[in-house]
């Protein structure tokens, strides 16, 4: 017969007797004697107690003392908990010859003032005849005593259930820490998942070993500490977690700093903030390492000699003179994080001061992968989801962003079960919940467009133009590992020529829909602006985003309008001309910047033989080292107006022109565009593509537009099909646009002639 326990509170006469009062009838389920040995498991921790009768003899009851437990059971909360008779262990002990402890006390001025004989008899008063067992935390409840907490590091003998110290033990202290120091670094125990961040978590722990751990060695060659390290990369990128993770590496003391938490009202009132801060520092480093933080640096120091900045600039000198106090000897190191360096006073970024910056760019697809595991090793995830495939939809996500997605999904998956449990969360949950989330780097961003859900066999006809746009744009993304085979290299753009109303947009459309990248649309209204070098900086600003969100997919559409060519002089070409020089350099720097990733080493080439690598592993290197470059599409319909320079190879290196439909396109596209309606059975669709000579396709699928809104003014609301008739009467009075643009041309070869 199995028992459930109600724990209540302990007599206070028990209290500091490591004692634990039961029922008669557990006595006897367990085997027990007076006085007995027990483990109770609770909450992920557990405690050790000798079991008591209680004294009214009632079952089903708990009381017991936390004398000697384990981090989880400490300040945890007993009411109205109850415990299974399973979880009550019976233990066996051995007499401790030998027990190394950690000694927690009040305060600084407790642990400075202790003598170390008298902490030596405090210490063995406090422990005779106590059951421990190992990396258990003995209670002080004596609020006399400036002892809190007894850390047992190691038995000996060695024992794998309990001890019991007596008076022949022997005791050794091995460290005396404060109680806020214990508290950090007990919460910072726990494992941090660093998805993708472990090569900068590497570099970054290197740079703290220096000061932490080899201080003498560097004063002895003479060399100064490191006294700061600042982070950089766009927001939710893993900055505050990564310092986290360090801290947690290096067992060092995490002190914050914030903004609103420094500035005062009272002039002075800042500054001396920033010094109590510095100086709480300093003492905490008297314990172990400690790492002064302050996040969004940016905000506190920004750039001085602005005339309204007085508080501000007040502040940065301050920061300056306390970083050049921090001695060498300090086991203080300064951990900031930005995602505007540009913005801070460049004395702050001077060796001696922040000795390293670390660059955290957008997740590279290992990354994203990497994430995405860590996010998800927990959550009940359907067969079908396939997280390569997950990390190669979410181009530009960042690690907030991925958390959210997962996140997303899994309300979905809470809302579509039953009863809001969750089953599975199934791939279409993801897929759905990418929709929804949009790229923390982008948000805000000029150009980013949603790309609509076009296939390439919604385009009819233009064959050979599908062909040579999936050979510049989706073969080099889905298959760079056939490009490197081949010794061929994707080109850095492609430009589309051809009359107006040929697709040459929904080509576009087509291909970054079928590639799963970033899709930017540009055009003259997002670029022209009317203060003097706006334009140039919002084209590099719209290139830096799309680098930063690699692979991506970068739309020029109607380039004539936002560059011209030199060689035509007007009165508003000096901003053309402005905006081109900015695109070649663009063009010809398009690679991505070391600075802007994160994983810009690589360590083995994609030309490299590894045997040793599964296929799945090797196209994943070729797909992060290949797909990171910025692919640029442009579309004119006026060819002659562009500069010579953009069109040479290197730049815009592939000219696709785009002819208007021949007869085989103008019956597809007309097939196409009538699949929605129903036809009357006398429409021939070879006839009428034979009849719309000069037709685009912009101007089929208006035609069919046309005749089934007369087919609802002749039939009324109610009719159901369209006829030949109705087609008839709108080529009457329609006028291809292709028309026009042959006479135009021919009006034009006229005038060269004459």
């Amino acid at each position: 017969m199995s028992f459930q326990l109600r724990v209540l509170p302990l007599h206070p006469e028990d209290l500091g007797t490591q004692r634990c009062r039961i029922g008669p009838s557990i006595f006897k389920s367990l085997n027990l004697k007076l006085g007995s040995l027990v483990q109770l498991s609770a909450f992920g921790g557990s405690c050790l107690c000798t079991v008591w009768p209680r004294k009214d003899l009632t079952d089903g009851f708990l009381q017991f003392d936390l004398k000697c437990s384990t981090q989880e059971l400490i300040r945890k909360t007993w009411k109205n908990h109850t415990v299974h008779q399973d979880q009550i262990k019976r233990l066996s002990y051995v007499k401790v010859e030998h027990v190394t402890v950690n000694v927690v006390v009040r305060s600084t001025e407790a642990k400075n003032t202790l003598s170390p004989s008298l902490l030596q008899e405090l210490v063995s008063d406090l422990l005779r005849n106590v059951y421990v067992c190992g990396n258990s935390l003995v209670s002080v409840d004596d609020t006399v005593t400036p002892i809190i907490f007894l850390k047992i590091l190691n038995l000996t003998p060695f024992t794998n259930e309990a001890g019991l110290i007596t008076s022949k033990s022997t005791i050794q202290i091995k460290d005396i820490v404060t109680l806020q120091w214990y508290d950090q670094i007990s919460l910072n125990s726990e494992q941090i998942p660093l998805g993708g961040l472990e090569e900068v978590t590497t570099a970054v722990k290197e740079i703290l070993t220096l000061p932490f751990q080899y201080p003498q060695s560097l004063k002895k060659l003479s060399l100064s500490s490191p006294r700061g390290v600042l982070l950089i990369g766009p927001p939710g990128v893993g900055k505050t977690l990564l310092v986290k993770a360090v801290a947690r590496e290096v067992a060092a003391y995490v002190l914050g700093i914030s903004g609103p938490a420094i500035h005062g009202s009272r002039p002075g009132e800042s500054e001396e903030s920033l010094r109590n801060l510095f100086q709480q520092a300093g003492e905490l480093s008297n314990e172990g390492p400690c790492i002064l933080f302050i996040d969004e640096i940016d905000s506190l120091c920004p750039k001085r000699g602005n005339s309204t900045g007085g508080p501000e600039n007040r502040i940065v000198a301050q920061l300056l003179t306390l970083m050049d106090g921090i001695n060498s000897e300090d086991k203080v190191v300064i951990l900031a994080t930005t995602n505007r360096p540009d913005t801070l006073d460049p004395a702050l970024r001077r060796p001696g001061r922040f000795d390293r910056e670390v660059v955290i760019g957008a997740p590279t697809l290992k990354q994203r992968k990497a994430i995405l595991e860590a996010l998800t090793c927990n959550m009940p995830l359907s067969k079908d989801v396939d997280i390569v495939h997950l990390a190669e939809m979410t181009p530009g996500f960042v690690g907030a962003d991925l958390s959210a997605l997962c996140r997303e999904a899994a309300l979905r998956a809470v809302l579509h079960g039953s009863e809001g449990s969750i089953d599975k969360i199934q791939m279409a949950d993801f897929c759905d919940a990418s929709k929804k989330i949009q790229p923390s780097c982008l948000r805000g961003s000029i150009g980013l467009k949603e790309v609509s859900a076009v296939a390439w066999e919604h385009i009819g006809g233009l064959d050979e133009v599908k062909l040579k746009l999936k050979q510049s744009i989706e073969w080099p993304m889905k298959f760079p590992e056939a490009f490197v085979r081949m010794g061929l290299s994707r080109p850095k753009g492609v430009l589309l020529c051809g009359p107006p109303g040929c697709a040459k947009t929904t080509l576009v459309k087509a291909a970054a829909n079928s590639c799963y990248c970033t899709f930017l649309s540009v055009s003259g209204a997002d670029l022209f602006s009317p203060y003097v070098g706006d334009s140039e900086k919002i084209l590099s600003e719209v290139f830096r985003q799309a680098r930063a969100s690699a692979p991506s997919l970068l739309f020029l559409d109607e380039i004539e309008s936002i560059i011209g060519s030199r060689s035509t002089r007007s009165n508003n070409s000096g901003v053309q001309e402005r905006v081109l020089s900015v695109l070649l350099n663009e063009l010809d720097g398009i690679g991505l910047k070391i600075t802007e990733r994160r994983g810009a080493r690589h360590k083995r080439h994609c030309h490299d033989d590894d045997s040793e690598q599964d296929e799945g592993s090797l196209k994943l290197d070729f797909l992060e080292v290949c797909n990171k470059d910025v692919m640029v599409v442009a579309a004119t319909n006026l060819p002659g107006m562009l500069d010579d320079a953009l069109l040479r190879p290197g730049r815009l290196d592939k000219i696709i022109h785009v002819p208007p439909p021949d007869k085989q396109a103008r019956y597809a596209i007309l097939k196409i565009y009538t699949e929605k309606f129903s036809l009357d059975g006398n429409i021939n669709l070879e006839e009428l593509a034979e009849q719309t000579s000069q037709f685009s396709g912009a101007d089929l699928e208006n035609l069919c537009r046309e005749a089934a809104l007369l087919a609802l003014q002749e039939g009324g609301l109610n009719a159901t099909a369209v006829t030949r008739d109705h087609f008839v009467k709108c080529l009457q009075t329609y006028r291809p646009s292709l028309a026009a643009v042959i006479e135009s041309s021919v009006s034009r070869n006229k005038e060269i002639t004459l």
